[in-house]
């Protein structure tokens, strides 16, 4: 063999980063929506959410703690609004969203017509799993879209400390049978997600696939594809986002200073909180939150 010009130490499979073909640089915000919007505050209160903004001309509510933005909709025009909160849009932060957007349409992407009132953003957004939307924000440095949109609550700090530094992890999406590869390709093409071996989970529910963005380490996020059990009628029809991963990094810790909040979890034969992750219980008949381990954010 010839001699190695490798220095010491060096990952002679090191795995390169994805291509990152819309510049993602995160998730800017995950939205709710539901007629029930203080019912839904109280259960991101609980969370460790602050409600610092509301938005101008529509009933639409802010909340925030440290760079997680959650959404909460109750505008019935242009909405479909039921009692049980449903995730209803997911913002993904891009360099250019203009270019972004024109990049995924050229893919095959279908857009959503813009509904922008008078003295609104205009965001572009792309459909996404079942009703839901994915929106373009490259509005999230000294300025964000929030600076016109939304009015501050007087007297609250915008920028609450997060609980335990949570962060976004990533989200939960439940797809129809035999749809994995569908989604797959979705994710891949239009955003340069890869799919992680299937022996590399995290949290304490491992089913399905793990898709990873190709955004920057502390930006990154994932989301998981969940099919239907075995035997299980197709659901395609329910295919939708039902859950949010937040990140922190003593999970332990995470749970006993949410307990202490009133937030409780689940702890069965097969669900149980540990050091990898805990999940809160279901709430408003649709809500839960996955606590993982991670070092990011």
């Amino acid at each position: 063999m010839a001699a190695s010009t490798l220095s010491p130490g060096t990952d002679r499979e090191a795995i390169p980063d994805a291509p990152n073909p819309l510049g993602l640089e995160g998730i800017e915000f995950i939205e709710y929506a539901t007629t029930r919007p203080q019912a839904m505050g109280q259960v991101l209160e609980a969370m460790g959410f602050k409600l610092v903004a509301r938005h101008r001309s529509r009933e639409v509510l802010l909340y925030r703690q440290g760079s997680i933005n959650i959404i909460v909709n109750a505008h019935a025009k242009g909405t479909a609004l039921f009692e049980k909160p449903v995730i209803n849009a997911m913002a993904l932060r891009v360099r250019d969203a203009a270019t972004a957007y024109r990049r995924a349409l050229d893919l095959g992407a279908w857009a959503v017509p813009a509904r922008v009132e008078v003295m609104e953003l205009n965001i572009p957004a792309i459909h996404g799993v079942g009703t839901s939307r994915i929106y373009f924000v490259d509005r999230h440095r000294e300025f964000s879209i929030y600076d016109v949109d939304f009015t501050p609550i007087p007297g609250v700090e915008q920028h609450p400390v997060a609980t335990a530094g949570l962060h976004f992890f990533g989200v939960v999406q439940y797809i129809g049978n035999d749809r994995t590869e569908d989604w797959t390709e979705f994710y891949r093409e239009l955003f340069g997600f890869i799919d992680l071996p299937p022996d590399q989970r995290f949290g304490i529910l491992p089913k399905g696939r793990i898709l990873r963005s190709p955004c920057p380490v502390a930006s990154r996020f994932y989301i998981q594809l969940i099919e239907p059990e075995a035997g299980v009628l197709d659901v395609e029809d329910d295919e939708a986002l039902h859950r949010i991963g937040l990140g922190c990094a003593d999970v332990l810790a995470t749970v006993a200073e949410l307990s202490q909040r009133g937030v409780e979890f689940v702890e069965s034969a097969s669900v149980r909180t540990n050091a990898r992750g805990a999940l809160t219980k279901t709430q408003l008949g649709s809500v839960s939150f996955e606590i993982v381990h991670n070092l990011q954010g």
